[in-house]
């Protein structure tokens, strides 16, 4: 669970250089992009949160990731003619920067401050992929949840306590690959053992760390 402060990057300076930028408002449950549709723009995240999803050809939806503020997401557009592998849908209320794929592929041979920002941005998710495929092939439904958990809430290693976003159970389930009836399970284990807490919130303790193999705390 290695993890970095999130980058930015001040795209009023975009905005002013090439044009084709706009910064858009949506509600909780928004589609901003649907699996299969034609992909043509880049989203950073600048409030919120989005769920990053895949459905299979039997109708089976996993939840790829939870984005938050710093995040891109619809940057595999920048492949030619691709469609969208994924869906994306809001899940608070958020800010989004919309970059037109031409402006990103324009700013990245031009730009060199943006080019560095997003090359260290795919550096840093490259890691946190890879992680996540070490996390499925090797760890228990059990250890990949206390994973999410500490996640999901940006755990650092000087915080006792920190109160998770508001993500329902089967979210957690289609994001680890097992059930709701398991997540449940598990999340009452935690509470017994003092390790989380939830009363319309969920607050995560340090004390879960015990429950992640070879955890490494962001910095």
């Amino acid at each position: 669970m290695a993890g970095s402060a999130k980058l930015s990057f001040d795209f009023k300076v975009l905005i002013a250089k090439f044009g084709g930028v706009a910064t858009c408002s949506y509600e909780k449950n928004h589609i901003i992009y649907a699996q299969g549709s034609a992909a043509d723009e880049v989203f950073y995240i600048q409030k919120g949160k989005i769920k990053l999803s895949v459905v299979s050809a039997l109708g089976e939806e996993r939840v790829l990731a939870i984005l938050d503020a710093g995040d891109l997401c619809g940057e595999t557009c920048l492949m030619d003619h691709l469609p969208r592998v994924s869906t994306a849908t809001t899940i608070t209320e958020c800010a989004v920067v919309k970059l037109q794929k031409a402006v990103v592929v324009r700013a990245l041979h031009e730009d060199p401050s943006f080019s560095d920002f997003f090359v260290s941005y795919l550096l840093a998710r490259n890691v946190r992929l890879n992680e996540d495929l070490i996390d499925q092939l090797f760890n228990s439904s059990e250890q990949r949840l206390a994973r999410v958990l500490l996640l999901l809430a940006n755990y650092a290693e000087d915080q006792q306590e920190v109160v998770l976003p508001d993500i329902n159970q089967q979210t957690l389930a289609k994001m680890i690959g097992t059930t709701r009836s398991r997540v449940n399970y598990f999340m009452n284990k935690f509470r017994r053992m003092g390790f989380i807490d939830y009363n319309g919130h969920v607050k995560v303790r340090r004390t879960l760390l015990q429950v992640v193999p070879h955890h490494q705390p962001h910095k």
